[in-house]
């Protein structure tokens, strides 16, 4: 069929529904929700069979719904009307939640169902269960429903329903005299990503995010304890927890400890060393070992790493390949495995030039470092969703392993043509060829963790279910094998053999130079991308890499 997607923006959900229903052979165009007529435009030119809207944040209009199928994606269970929808549910810290599938109609919500399905609630952050939970049941819903709607022996049911309010910053106010620390983690979990929590840090208006609990430090409730890193600790009537992000009025979403000067005033509450901490704290980078295996995790916000968190995760690895193991997995973070370059502690900088230029040079610092490991077997374990310098960054690693559900995004051309860095150059084309290698940089399309292995980029796709536990196992594995002198004994001479035809510096040399345009040329275009992305300026047309029915030469197959 073809299938129109009318969507705000082409976010994680949006992307894996986009490569699901492609790979059913389906033909999926995008348009995102602009105005009335622009959608209206999309529709007369793609002659839709059906059409789907992933992420909505207002009604399709009567114009299109009124003479075509389109399917909503809602956030909630059956019966659940409104926005907010998974906001309130933990808020309200609900034990089962779901996504509702339903046909558009004038009242917001209230339109037939065509599928739903339901999922476990787990004390997380909004975007984390969207990622992960909410993501995996519309998946499931809406495989349901278009084969339902293919049949055409299926007819939705209404379902009697309830309309709730949209959550306003009066419902997520801590009072921190009196929540308990599981109270201001579910108030703080409820608004992460978007839109935060009105509050006050130093006598000053801001929005909280990026929220961890914190069990051994206590104060007065509401009092400021102790910085780490990028957070700051703050108490609540039993215990704590770390404000890892704000957000000023009028500034950027940034590192607590960089939008407040102030913080550098608090006690550090440093960690001794990469090792693991209890998990009652905050800690961004972890080391721990268990059969000859290093595992290092770092949970670095959104995935994205600056100057000094890629630093301080080189300096980690290089101490880890130090320790008397066999094996180093890469874990990332729970969210994300890595996106590269932190694009907001760049566009806050002085010179935002200059610190372009010394964050890709840490993330090289690292690629590096990981490449040039001898002593042991690297695997990176990705188990979150990784884009642009992250993909790369993980196929340092001699092995690659996704978790089946993650969306990739190896590219950089989407933010100002930027040409990539992190070795790129010298990974790909062994891996895809060099006209596999053109067509993932220059499509700028996502890529599902299979078809990541299908291709070569990575080299194994394992089920979501258990991914840890079977990394640790796997790892465990190569770690006890016979042949591992021989394995490291290879991988040295590979890479020997590889710098003898092209040193790894000159790799690194000429996507520099390359970068160098980017950052200090006469073309703006990365400085003009970064500036929208991070502020969130609304969209003003759909990429044409989207917007199939777009292309000048498209037209509806035979």
């Amino acid at each position: 069929m073809r299938i129109l997607f009318i969507t705000h923006s082409f976010n994680s959900l949006t992307q894996r529904l986009f490569c699901e229903l492609s790979a059913l052979g389906h033909q999926v165009s995008i348009e995102f929700d602009i105005a009335d007529a622009v959608a209206e435009e999309a529709v007369a030119l793609f002659k839709p069979d059906l059409i789907v809207a992933p992420y909505l944040k207002r009604a399709i209009p009567e114009s299109i719904w009124a003479r075509h199928l389109c399917l909503i994606v809602h956030p909630g269970i059956v019966g659940d009307r409104g926005p907010s929808a998974l906001d309130w549910a933990i808020r309200r810290q609900l034990p089962e939640w779901g996504v509702t599938v339903l046909q558009a109609e004038a009242e917001m919500d209230a339109g037939p169902v065509w599928a739903s399905a339901t999922f476990p609630m787990r004390p997380a952050r909004k975007a984390s269960l969207y990622r992960n939970e909410v993501t995996e049941a519309a998946v499931q819903a809406v495989m349901a429903a278009v084969h339902r709607f293919t049949s055409g022996n299926f007819t939705p049911a209404r379902v009697p329903g309830a309309a709730h309010e949209p959550m306003k910053q009066a419902d997520r106010q801590i009072d921190w005299q009196a929540d308990d620390t599981a109270t201001v983690l579910a108030k703080l979990n409820a608004a992460d990503g978007f839109p935060g929590v009105a509050d006050e840090l130093f006598g000053q208006a801001c929005h909280l995010f990026d929220a961890w609990p914190e069990a051994s430090l206590s104060g007065q409730p509401g009092a400021l304890l102790a910085r780490r890193e990028t957070a700051v600790c703050r108490a609540t009537v039993d215990g704590a927890v770390w404000i890892g992000h704000v957000k000023r009025p009028g500034a950027l979403k940034l590192p607590t400890t960089q939008a407040f000067a102030e913080a550098g005033e608090l006690p550090e509450s440093s960690l001794d060393g990469w090792w693991k901490a209890p998990s009652a704290t905050w800690q961004d980078i972890a080391y721990g070992e268990a059969g000859g295996v290093g595992f290092l995790g770092f949970e670095f916000y959104n995935g994205a790493m600056s100057t000094r968190q890629c630093q301080r995760l080189t300096e980690a690895f290089r101490w880890a390949s130090q320790r008397p193991t066999r094996v180093i997995v890469l874990r990332g973070g729970s969210d994300f495995w890595s996106n590269g370059i932190h694009l907001n502690t760049i566009e806050a900088a002085e010179s935002p030039a200059d610190e372009s230029w010394a964050n890709i040079n840490a993330i090289d610092d690292l690629a590096e470092a990981i490449l040039r490991c001898e002593t042991q077997i690297t695997v990176a374990a990705v188990g979150g969703n990784a884009g642009a310098g992250g993909c790369f960054l993980a196929r340092a690693c001699d092995q690659v392993w996704v978790r089946d559900g993650v969306m990739l995004n190896p590219h950089y051309k989407n933010m100002g043509n930027l040409f990539g860095s992190e070795f790129w150059t010298y990974l790909l084309p062994p891996r895809v060829g060099d006209d596999g290698a053109r067509a993932i940089m220059r499509h700028r399309l996502p890529m599902t963790a299979a078809e990541a292995v299908k291709l070569g980029f990575y080299d194994a796709c394992l089920p979501g279910p258990g991914f840890a536990v079977d990394v640790a196992r796997r790892a465990a594995e190569i770690a006890a094998a016979g042949d591992l002198p021989a394995q490291l004994a290879a991988k040295k001479a590979k890479l020997e053999a590889d710098e003898a035809v092209k040193p790894l510096a000159n790799y690194r040399a000429a996507e520099l130079q390359e970068m160098r345009r980017n950052f200090y040329g006469f073309d703006p275009s990365y400085h003009v991308a970064r500036y929208h992305f991070v502020a969130k300026t609304p969209h003003s047309w759909t990429p044409r890499h989207l917007a199939l029915h777009r292309e000048l030469d498209w037209k509806i197959p035979a």
